[in-house]
């Protein structure tokens, strides 16, 4: 029996395995959904019931009045919640555009000091932000940005991950690409803006994803650089809500639940796109 005979698997032998793999997804998809279930159904219980058993997936006492007092009550949710939409948008648009600037000079032009700086790029990338915190924030305090939304979002707008994703994203590109935009007068800003971001759309759907999550559950940034209330972001709001005097669990909880959906609907907007690109560039032409 040869090497090659020992990898071909019967036909039976392909049901087994088929039905092992989704046996094994299916128990996974289960394992990963039991905190998002218990957490749902923690939503339309009481506040007395939440205290008393905490989070678990028992199925009694439920009811909507958590979210009616969500939408109707007399709180401030819904503005943190239009701030951290509003950040969340403003500022993954301008990471990818910047990064996506900053990459391309690092994949497709050489200059004097370009790997001194690229590698730079990649030590900040494994530096904690815990160590960066305090020189950022006397940065931001001497620049008159506390208490700005500008102020959070300035440390990011470059973003190290994105520039180094970008970079390698770029070095497959061929060169002849740029080279024939010069050629046809095109000006460098514009072989950037009319030949290159065309090609990047699987690579922006892709960092989308990572950039919208990361600004919109970013907690400690947030805290330090606001002060009104009125600007907090979703997370420092909900964080408001528990004090030693008292826990808004009805509000919480509930608002917890929903925070959750516009991260899902970006999930899956990018991931069409995400993959539509990767079909199109797996294809040779």
């Amino acid at each position: 029996m040869t090497t090659r005979n020992l990898f071909i698997q019967k036909p039976g032998q392909h049901r087994i395995t088929g039905f092992l793999l989704v046996a094994f997804f299916t128990v996974l998809s289960v394992i990963v959904l039991i905190p998002f279930a218990s957490i749902i159904l923690t939503s339309l219980k009481s506040s007395s019931l939440v205290i008393r058993n905490g989070f678990n997936l028992k199925i009694e006492g439920l009811t909507l009045e958590n979210y009616k007092y969500l939408f109707t009550g007399d709180h401030q949710y819904f503005a943190w919640f239009g701030n951290i939409i509003v950040l969340t948008a403003v500022q993954t648009v301008l990471t990818l555009f910047i990064s996506a600037w900053v990459a391309y000079g690092f994949a497709l032009y050489n200059f004097k000091g370009k790997n001194f700086l690229f590698v730079c790029v990649l030590i900040v990338m494994m530096i904690p932000f815990e160590i960066l915190m305090l020189p950022l924030y006397r940065e931001i305090v001497a620049m008159k940005l506390i208490n700005n939304y500008l102020g959070i979002m300035l440390p990011y707008l470059a973003h190290p991950i994105a520039i180094f994703f970008f970079r390698q994203y770029l070095r497959s590109i061929p060169k002849e690409i740029v080279d024939s935009g010069r050629i046809d007068g095109c000006s460098e800003y514009g072989i950037f803006l009319k030949l290159i971001l065309p090609l990047m759309k699987s690579a922006f759907a892709a960092m989308a994803i990572f950039i919208g999550m990361t600004s919109w559950n970013n907690y400690l940034w947030p805290l330090l650089v606001l002060s009104d209330s009125k600007k907090f972001t979703l997370p420092i709001g909900l964080t408001s809500l528990m004090s030693p005097y008292g826990n808004n669990y009805t509000l919480l909880i509930s608002g917890a639940v929903m925070s959750v959906v516009p991260i899902v609907v970006l999930f899956f907007s990018a991931q069409k796109f995400f993959i539509a690109g990767m079909s199109t560039g797996s294809v040779k032409g």
